[in-house]
């Protein structure tokens, strides 16, 4: 018995060059209260430290705004079916 599949959506995904800017991006968020996981980089998607930043597309600008103010760097911003 195969468990459910879950229902493919679009994403919004933050790649990273370190995995520092990827922890720092988890930690933000948090105390921002800004919405997201990290999750390992889609393999549609090529990043330095493997680990990406998954929220919903509507929150771009937000978290945009705060990786600017907060100096993380960011690789890429992509729009991904998870």
């Amino acid at each position: 018995m195969s468990a459910p599949r879950r229902e493919r959506s679009m994403r919004l995904i933050a790649a990273f060059p370190t995995t520092m800017a990827a922890m720092t991006m988890e930690r933000a968020c948090r105390q921002e209260e800004l919405p997201g996981r990290l999750v390992p980089v889609p393999r549609s998607i090529s990043a330095s430290c493997g680990m990406a930043w998954c929220a919903p597309p509507e929150k771009r600008d937000a978290l945009e705004e705060m990786t600017g103010r907060k100096a993380i760097p960011v690789e890429g911003w992509y729009y991904v079916m998870l």
